[in-house]
């Protein structure tokens, strides 16, 4: 929408604990999305390779790289999101549209052929590129520019992602392991039916909450019905078709056609700094410099759903006294350390003031953070082996999500600051498609990554103690790299913090 729109003083709202009313209703809204979207994410890769593998290891390369395929293309499909909202049928309907597709492809891929487990995948990745960058936008109207409470609401609203995320595994396991089946033969389907209902309930609640915007994202006079269902015929037609394509393809090309989509917005921005002058172009290059090293840090970091399934499953001791840690568990350790970790770190950049790291130090500090957490699998897997079980001790895995969660706080919050901050005010829009682009680039990359620490025959502590050490040493290289060239690229900034 045009700056104009947005800058219109939001309604007189309702007061909810200091908070527009609305943002309660948003922040369950968004739990429900990300618990159904958390809650398969232990599941996924073992699933693949249990029901159309039959539990052959030969099945962990192909189900590493599919579900680093799904996560790339769910952020790459997220692109598309804000522009059928913002032109096409307003935020609200867009909101709803989305959570209706979501829900059926998390019920597609309950049903046992990896065909249709592709298509539910292409068509999750679609209702999701509707959805969450949408909903994340309306929390921001409801706040004025200068509202104080504005980073607040954001810090609430965060919250809602993060419990979604931690409660979903918890819940899901339960089901899939206890309640409808067993450890040794989980009910996976299960998992997936569960996130289904996660989305109905997530659809329901803005389905009956969204009165509380007062005509926020309401479709416009000219965005009439049939421009929803003109929407949901091209994503039947060409959106889902597509994402299942790409789905199927071999990986490494896949990523090629995303360094390509990348390339186009990369130049573009350059070619516009350019044409603004000196300042401009340098911030264009700093933010693109940024970029590479984000690549990196998401190509070692989205391991959680992939690699490090398969290492909590065959390598890591999760017997505590009799009872065993389940798998899917390990997936809450994130969320929870975020949610203890954001406010200290929070407080930690305002109490150093003007002693705060750079941007592209913090950048910095998320690589190293991140390769110390494969520091500690390569020395564990390298000298805390039990002889007697051949598995590293259970704390080690809880203690690297620990530690790339730190990691994580240090870059991720200020990657969409600091891209609306760099970019060419007419191109701010390609410059964000390009900041999840780069994101997206990491995530594939980290699909590959993980069927390379896999290998052809399956997970075994020498396959993995290679893998995570190339990954410590690749982040521990870069993160020192980007240290070192900080002080030009703080340079290219031109003063921006």
């Amino acid at each position: 929408m045009s700056n104009a729109t947005s800058e219109i003083a939001p309604p007189e709202f309702p007061q909810k604990l200091g908070h527009p009313r609305p943002l309660w209703m948003l922040f369950m809204s968004e739990f429900w999305e990300r618990f159904a979207f958390y809650g398969i994410r232990w599941a996924m890769v073992l699933y693949v390779v249990a029901k159309f593998y039959h539990g052959a290891a030969t099945g962990e390369k192909p189900a590493n790289e599919l579900y680093g395929a799904y996560l790339a293309l769910v952020y790459a499909g997220a692109i598309f999101g804000g522009y059928v909202a913002d032109k096409i049928i307003g935020y609200q309907r867009s909101t709803l549209l989305g959570a209706v597709i979501m829900a059926c492809g998390f019920f597609m891929i309950s049903i046992e052929d990896p065909n249709v487990f592709k298509l539910g995948l292409a068509t999750i990745i679609v209702g999701n590129g509707m959805f969450k960058p949408v909903i994340s936008t309306l929390v921001g109207k409801l706040y004025a520019q200068s509202d104080v409470r504005r980073d607040s609401g954001f810090t609430i609203f965060y919250m809602g992602i993060n419990l979604g995320a931690m409660l979903a595994p918890l819940a899901t396991q339960q089901l899939a392991q206890t309640v409808f089946g067993t450890d040794a033969m989980p009910a996976y389907k299960m998992v997936f039916i569960a996130a289904g209902v996660g989305m109905l309930i997530s659809l329901t609640w803005f389905w009956f909450g969204r009165k509380q915007l007062k005509g926020i994202g309401a479709p416009l006079p000219h965005q009439s019905m049939q421009r929803v269902g003109l929407v949901l015929l091209g994503g039947a037609l060409i959106g889902i078709p597509t994402f299942y394509f790409l789905l199927t393809i071999d990986a490494k090309w896949l990523q090629a056609i995303l360094f390509a989509l990348f390339i186009g917005p990369a130049f573009m921005l350059l070619a516009e700094g350019v044409r603004e002058g000196k300042v401009a172009r340098d911030k264009v290059v700093a933010m693109l410099l940024i970029f590479a090293f984000n690549i990196l840090f998401w190509m070692f970091f989205e391991q959680a759903g992939s690699s490090f399934n398969f290492l909590a499953d065959k390598i890591v001791n999760r017997n505590l006294g009799g009872w065993e840690f389940p798998v899917a568990w390990f997936q809450s350790v994130n969320s929870v350390a975020i949610i203890g970790f954001a406010p200290v770190l929070a407080w930690l950049w305002v109490r150093m003031g003007k002693r705060s790291p750079s941007i592209s130090r913090k950048f910095g500090l998320g690589l190293l953070f991140n390769g110390l957490a494969f520091l500690l699998l390569m020395v564990a897997l390298s000298r805390l082996l039990d002889p007697g079980t051949g598995k590293i001790p259970f704390w080690t895995l809880i203690m690297v999500y620990v530690i790339q969660s730190v990691g994580e706080l240090c870059l991720s919050p200020i990657g969409l600051s600091m891209t609306t901050k760099l970019a060419p005010p007419r191109l701010t829009g390609f410059a964000m498609g390009a900041w999840f682009l780069s994101v997206s680039i990491g995530n594939n990359l980290s699909g590959i990554f993980a069927g390379w620490v896999s290998g052809e025959g399956g997970m075994t502590v020498q396959s993995a103690s290679a893998g995570y050490s190339f990954g410590f040493w690749a982040l521990l290289i870069s993160g020192g790299l980007l240290f070192l060239i900080a002080p030009l690229i703080n340079k290219l900034m031109h003063g921006v913090k």
